[in-house]
């Protein structure tokens, strides 16, 4: 065991995982790659859980935070105005398509998603709340009772008065035999089922376009426009949770609930933006958020380096069309992987953009298995690519590489994957 893991094993908790059996310290990257302690490479196909969207060491990041470093003012608190919060909340505010919209900054997606459950909550003056099955909103009180993922859920306890919906369960014996068209039906019945008999005063659906930590699960296209036009019925408002799926990862569209062809009434963002620096935030309709009554600050939220950062990076997206870019290197990595469905180990490959995953599963019996995953994970180590894992059974590999992967990169972390999994079913 390393002195720097017995180290923090003696002081963080215990529910705070580390990856492999021996654990890595990353001290330094560069675009798509980044070196541990022991000076070894590996091209990074998790990025920091989809945070550094851009990679490593980005110049017009460095210097957009360098600059405003230089400035001597690290935070002044929102009491004060900041030109690049506001410019900042300009543009995400003209990009979601939510009309006459406001944004408040948080810290993280956690936050971000406490505060769409607050406006919700507040403006139906109701606290029942929709969610997914396998979903993940943070790890806060207020989030893990929506959270629909029981590895990630501390406390049966809830501010909230939860009922959970299916969405991404189409592989589940009672829908198993439905076309994509079937299952969206018998969702939709199910929510109204829920409405008539046990959630009659709901304040909001909240749900992630593809679900991040249950496994990059996602529900057919038209699936949430079809429980909107339910929803919107009753007034129910609808929250989409783009922490994962925000920016244009998903490739088919910049924000992931464009595949359903719908505009929600808020959305929460948070990890890639900032490009490795903490940003958080709600974009929602202008008479939604001013619905609050009392006073609210998040004293770090927005301060001028993360939004620097933040305002960089977006800069960076657009200009270069990453949105573009996922879509194509996401195509070239999910056209190699499918041919692992023929392994008996494998029970899936999906994926949408650079959003993709492997489901593993025992080869005999067909249920999840959870040490497979965790030796893919290590055999994709020893090639020198880093992968994440998750899942409802914690069985799914899943991968969110760089927005800028480069095609080279692209191949070469598919091939190594495709070792990795063959390997362990070997």
């Amino acid at each position: 065991m390393s002195e720097l893991l017995t180290r923090h094993r003696a002081v963080m908790p215990s529910w705070m995982p580390l990856y492999y059996e021996s654990p890595l310290e990353i001290v330094s990257g560069s675009g798509s790659r980044v070196t541990d302690a022991e000076g070894r490479t590996y091209l990074d196909f998790f990025t920091g859980i989809a945070t550094n969207m851009l990679g490593y060491d980005v110049a017009e990041v460095r210097e957009a935070v360098e600059r405003q470093i230089a400035r001597g003012v690290v935070h002044t608190s929102t009491l004060y105005l900041i030109r690049g919060q506001v410019e900042l909340a300009e543009r995400i505010a003209r990009l979601s398509g939510i009309p006459d919209a406001k944004v408040f900054f948080t810290n993280s997606g956690t936050e971000a998603n406490e505060t769409a459950l607050l406006l919700a909550t507040h403006a139906r003056g109701s606290d029942e709340v929709l969610a997914l099955r396998g979903s993940y909103h943070g790890r806060s009180f207020g989030t893990v009772a929506v959270t629909g993922n029981r590895v990630w859920k501390n406390s049966s306890l809830s501010p909230l008065n939860v009922h959970y919906l299916h969405g991404t369960d189409h592989a589940a014996p009672a829908f198993r035999g439905m076309t994509d068209q079937e299952y969206v039906e018998a969702c939709v019945a199910d929510l109204r089922d829920v409405l008539d008999t046990a959630a009659p005063d709901v304040a909001c659906l909240i749900a992630e376009p593809v679900q991040g930590v249950g496994g990059f699960q996602m529900p057919p296209d038209g699936l949430y426009a079809a429980y909107k036009e339910v929803l919107d019925e009753h007034g129910i408002l609808f929250v989409s949770d783009e922490v994962q799926t925000g920016w244009g990862r998903t490739g088919s569209s910049f924000f992931g609930i464009g595949a359903h062809g719908v505009t929600p009434d808020a959305m929460t963002f948070a990890k890639g933006l900032g490009n490795g620096f903490a940003v958080g935030g709600v974009v929602a309709r202008g008479d939604l958020m001013d619905r609050l009554p009392a006073l609210g600050v998040a004293t770090f939220g927005g301060n001028p380096v993360s939004m620097a950062a933040a305002g960089a990076a977006l800069d960076y997206v657009l200009e270069h069309d990453l949105q573009g870019n996922a879509l194509r290197q996401g195509s070239l990595i999910m056209s190699g992987l499918r041919a692992l469905t023929a392994l008996p180990s494998v029970k899936d490959v999906r994926g949408r953009g650079l959003m993709f995953a492997v489901e593993m599963a025992d080869p005999v019996t067909g249920a999840p298995s959870a040490a497979l995953a965790g030796r893919a994970l290590e055999e994709a180590r020893e090639r020198g690519l880093l992968v994440g894992k998750g899942g409802v059974h914690g069985n799914v590999l899943r991968m969110a590489p760089p927005l800028t992967l480069s095609t080279e990169d692209a191949a070469e972390g598919r091939d190594l994957l495709l070792e990795a999994v063959h390997a362990v079913a070997a």
